[in-house]
This record gives structure tokens, sequence and C-alpha cells, in this order.
């Protein structure tokens, strides 16, 4: 039997690496003998680096930037290859870097994000994957492009440095001093949201009110999105909002965009692109996946739903243990998620689940490969 383990991290408890061994440990003690392999995974947001440097075998290589707020903050990308490379914007201008008294979208900037992207590529890496979730920042990734060398002029041809509060200001772009690299470099960008850059769907009324923003700092940034929205057609011919993903990430997804003619890919499929997904679950038995909670909501670009469409693809069955189940858990079977078991094993304070984890995971695998077990003896 081979069986290949691939789980989402349980936040706040067991790492993705920690499933695995857990894993093989309660396989080895139903099945005896039986060859297993596993791999990190990650969706797209925080902890994707992590993941995908782990499957690869890659290389963390650490990069000082500027964090939201523009004070200097010890961040990384990694490296998968002597050509790709794979960086996270919550490294350079998440939210959690910021304190919640100080969260103010007209005062963040993606200009760490783009330090990454140009450490990256001044060290010669040609094919860059960038997460974008968990941001800080409704600057319309202005930061972002500045860091590359792009000029945000304003009425009076000064450069503005590039945060929320200059998207009302930008009367002009200057694309001539950008890094040369960007022109021989290939983009992937995970995204999993298809919000336009602007309008009541858009990023600063969608995502703004979580990075600090008020109502009346909201109208504020939205008004200066559209100013800058009409920048952007003026000059290049390009209207954010007729793209999807535009206002992902307070809008770098635009700049992305424009300046960088990035591709835009669910996250999940990025990253089983990235580790190789499709060749290690080729010839498997039985695949295991998880995440802390099983919900209506997995089925949109959550690491279950990548995983399980992956391996049906390949006929290959798929079985969920996760922490717990909600609401419409079992929609999550059209995406070639087979069965679900839990890890707890009785109503307990949700305290006591977390604290007792990895216990409740094993004996939960446990009984999950006895389940299995009494299938294949039923088949003999």
């Amino acid at each position: 039997m081979k069986l290949l383990f691939a789980s989402d991290s349980f936040k706040g408890t067991l790492s993705s690496d920690q499933t695995i061994e857990l894993l093989g440990k309660a396989a080895r003690e139903v099945f005896g003998e039986c060859e297993t392999a596993g791999v990190p995974v990650a969706d797209g947001g925080e902890g994707t680096v992590e993941a995908v440097v782990k499957a690869r075998k890659g290389e963390i290589i650490p990069v000082t930037v500027h964090g939201p707020l523009m004070e200097p903050e010890k961040s990384f990308y990694g490296k998968l290859s002597d050509t790709e490379a794979v960086l996270e914007m919550a490294a350079a201008s998440g939210l959690p870097m910021v304190p919640e008294e100080k969260r103010n979208p007209l005062k963040t900037t993606t200009y760490g994000t783009g330090e990454l992207v140009k450490a990256a590529l001044q060290a010669g890496y040609t094919d860059i994957s960038i997460a974008i979730g968990g941001s800080a920042t409704n600057d319309g990734g202005m930061g972002f492009a500045s860091a590359l060398g792009i000029r945000y002029l304003d009425a009076d041809g000064v450069a503005l440095t590039g945060c929320g509060e200059d998207l009302a200001k930008v009367r002009d772009i200057d694309v001539s001093g950008m890094i040369p690299e960007v022109k021989n470099a290939h983009f992937t960008v995970m995204c999993d949201v298809t919000n336009p850059l602007t309008g009541p769907d858009g990023a600063t009324y969608t995502f703004g009110k979580q990075k600090g923003g008020t109502p009346e700092i909201l109208d504020q940034l939205e008004a200066g999105m559209k100013n800058y929205k009409e920048v952007l057609i003026r000059k290049f011919g390009i209207d954010p909002d007729t793209v999807q993903g535009t206002g992902a990430a307070g809008g770098l997804g635009a700049a992305l965009h424009v300046f960088l003619h990035a591709e835009m890919k669910s996250g999940i499929d990025t990253v089983l692109d990235l580790i190789h997904f499709d060749e290690l679950v080729d010839g498997c038995d039985l695949v295991v996946t998880g995440e802390g909670r099983t919900d209506w909501q997995s089925c949109f670009g959550k690491v279950m739903q990548g995983v399980g469409d992956r391996s049906k693809k390949h006929g290959v069955p798929v079985v969920g243990l996760s922490g717990s189940l909600g609401k419409d858990y079992d929609k999550i079977y059209a995406h070639g998620i087979d069965s679900l078991m839990t890890t707890v094993d009785g109503p307990m304070p949700l305290e006591k689940a977390l604290s007792d984890a990895e216990n409740l995971y094993y004996k939960g695998a446990v009984r999950m490969f006895r389940m299995i077990e009494i299938g294949r003896t039923m088949m003999k």
C-alpha cells in the first residue's frame, strides 16, 4: 500500500509537517510495513513559502525590507531552483506586522513586497511566484511598483512615496526607471480573489475595514483609488475594473497586472504545481488530507479542495482528517474527497481540543486507518 499525506496546517496547533509524522506513525501501527510519503501544503496565504521550500528542498533567503509603515523589517523569499523563487506578501507587507492601534490603510504601503521581488530579480531568478494574501495595505500597488523603479508623480511632478493617501494625488506615472530585470521574468500570482479595483466590491470597500479603515477613511481611499484608476486608463489604456483580481491585496493586483503582466492563478493550484504534486500522487493507493475546520469555505481555493481535485484526476481516493466539521462540510465531497473524519473523539471545550491537538490527531488517524483496513479486509 502506497500512501501520500498532504494536509494543511491546523492553525495554532499542528504544522503540516507534524501531520505527516503523526499519519506515518498511525499508518504503521495499523497496516504494518507500508510505503508512505508526505508533502507540506499551503493554499497561497501565510506560510506558503515555508511549505513550498520544504517540499522542494529549497532554501530560505533572508532579506531586509521596509514594512507596511516603512520601518526596516527582516523578511525572506524562497529559492526553489536556479531560476525559480517564491515569496509571500505577508512577510513584507502583512497585517500582523502593524500594531492594532497603528492600523490605517491611508498610511501603509506595499513597498517592502516590491523590495522582495527586486531582490529575487537581481539575484537572477526569472520565474517568480508571489502569494498576496494577508496584506495591511490599500495603496493600489503604488509602493510595490515604486520599489521597482516606477515613479508616481503629483500635479507638480513630484514623486510620491506610495501609500494609500497618495492615491488621490497621482497625476502621471513614469515607468522609464523600472528595473530591466522585470522584462525577462515571468510572474505568477497566487490569488483566489476576483474583486475589481474600485466600486462596492472593490479593494477598498471589501477589504479596507479589516485593515483599520473607518467609514471616512474608506470613502477617502475609494475616491483616491478611482483617481488612480483613471490615470492607469489614460496612461496605459487598461481599465483595471475589467480584469478579475485587480482589487486583491488592496489593489496590488492592479499593479501586478499592468506593470508585470503577471499571471493570476489559484493559490492552491499554484502551490500544487510548485511542489510537483501530480508526480507525487501518481501511483498512490490513497491520499490523506485535512485542515483545522472543514465547511463550505473549504471548496473555495483551500488545501482540501485542491488536493481532492488533483487526486481525482489521477483516480486516487482521498480521505480527510479535520479538527472539526462546520456548515455544509459535505460540499467538499464534490471535490474528490471520498470521506471525512474528525480528530475530536467526544464533546469537549475548544481549549481542550487545542491543547491536546497532537494526541487527538494521532488517535483520529488510527481510527481512520482502522476503518480503511476493514474495507481492505472485506475486499479480499
